[in-house]
């Protein structure tokens, strides 16, 4: 099938990607000339495992390209995904102004029926707006299809070639055939491709995300009650991931989540309860304890040294929101480091991946490193944000020796506490 991709970030890239490994013609569009450039080159923009490997086997097969041309997308696919930014607006609403912008584009150039697809997260009503949109500009026979993604970073190669689901609202029998045959060689094993109507695909994407949100920060809230009470939360988490209908995953407590979906995502399925004249009163709760937990460490640092973080070398293991990726949208430890710098500490950072960004973005106000060892060297203290496995298992005695004073915040519970008390080392952790 001939399939167009307009917009190659973590989502249009991974789907133009696995699409094209699937054995369909795809042609990614972007307006970023110099990413286009290098993605003709061979190059991949971003880091996402295994990604690179298909990139460059569909691109040399003949199945992948790439164009800054609309009119070349519109001309060249019989499905047309749009895999567009919706960043958060002020209010906290889901901004659609590049989706529609792209949809005034396509209804001015197709010529013959089109199948356009929603790979974007956004709110519900956002497909009628872009039918509107459509119609208001071309007498072309068309579609609008809902596909959202549920791409993990760092595992969505791995989700989009063997998902354990697929939603796809539509309002015709010809899209739902097309898209069917589209997405048929992803789920061989039997895992279902769920069509359902517009609306209700645009809201299963929100209350997924906003529930695993949910889940992630009602465990920061035991965890942070386990610190009050004397309880460890690692025994309360597995206590309750054996009840089948809990489940072991998203019972991990932290420094709260980040990334460029559930903090958005929560709060646009929040505006639009607003705009529907529906109180989501737990995504309050949800917002507000993430919020604070990002920076739950801070306090036990101040405490730690009696008030006097100024001068402080304070070393950062981890940058990206979670491994395996490089994205730091909402990431905790930005947050933390704000707080650090405003305390009067020095900054050195590493992370296997994400540095090149948080140079782009706070520049020369911290240092960086260019191993994790290097990082620690003579730091007053090591916090670690990002639960890298080469994070997991270090040289402890090298760690000790190597750091100023053996003191460790560990936003992500990846060391046992027991463990590191008979090591020397002054240990902190959330929930333990």
């Amino acid at each position: 099938m001939k399939i167009s991709v307009v917009g190659t970030g973590y989502v249009g890239l991974v789907t133009g990607t696995c699409l094209a490994e699937a054995g369909n013609d795809v042609l990614c569009i972007d307006i970023d000339k110099d990413k286009v450039t290098k993605m003709e080159n061979g190059e991949v923009p971003i880091y996402e495992p295994h990604l690179e490997t298909y990139f460059e086997r569909n691109i040399k097969s003949g199945r992948l390209h790439f164009s800054t041309k609309i009119e070349e997308g519109v001309a060249h696919g019989d499905i047309i995904f749009l895999a567009l930014p919706t960043p958060e607006d002020e209010d906290g609403s889901a901004d659609l102004s590049y989706v529609l912008g792209v949809a005034n584009q396509i209804g001015d150039l197709i010529k013959d029926y089109k199948i356009v697809v929603s790979k974007s997260t956004v709110p519900l009503g956002t497909g009628e707006r872009v039918k509107a949109a459509l119609q208001a500009k071309t007498d072309v026979p068309f579609d609008v299809v809902s596909n959202p993604e549920f791409l993990r970073e760092g595992f969505a190669v791995e989700d989009f070639m063997k998902p354990d689901r697929i939603v796809v609202g539509v309002e015709s029998k010809r899209a739902k055939n097309a898209m069917g045959k589209l997405y048929k060689t992803f789920v061989r094993s039997g895992n279902p491709i769920v069509f359902m109507d517009i609306k209700s695909a645009e809201l299963t994407k929100y209350a997924a995300n906003a529930f695993l949100a949910t889940k992630i920060t009602y465990m920061n809230e035991i965890a942070n009650y386990c610190e009050k009470v004397g309880a460890n939360v690692d025994d309360v988490r597995m206590g309750m991931g054996l009840d089948e209908r809990i489940g072991k995953r998203f019972l991990f407590p932290g420094i709260g989540y980040g990334g460029s979906c559930f903090p958005k995502d929560v709060k646009a399925l929040h505006k639009s309860g607003k705009d529907a004249q529906h109180h989501f009163a737990i995504l309050d709760s949800v917002i507000e304890v993430n919020e604070k937990q990002k920076t739950i460490l801070f306090p036990k640092m101040e405490h730690h040294f009696e008030g006097n973080l100024k001068s402080k070398k304070i070393t950062l293991w981890g940058l990206a929101f979670k491994p395996n990726t490089d994205d730091i949208r909402e990431a905790p430890a930005l947050y933390i480091i704000e707080k650090l710098l405003a305390a009067g500490a020095a900054v050195t950072a590493f992370d296997p991946e994400a540095m090149e960004n948080v140079k782009a973005k706070l520049g020369d106000s911290i240092a960086f490193a260019s191993s994790m060892m290097d990082a620690v060297k003579d730091a007053d203290a090591l916090l670690i944000c990002t639960e890298w496995h080469a994070f997991r298992n270090p040289d402890f005695d090298k760690l000790k020796t190597t750091l100023k004073t053996p003191v460790i915040f560990d936003g992500r519970n990846i060391y046992n506490p027991k463990e590191m008390d008979s090591l020397g080392f002054s240990y902190y952790s959330i929930g333990r």
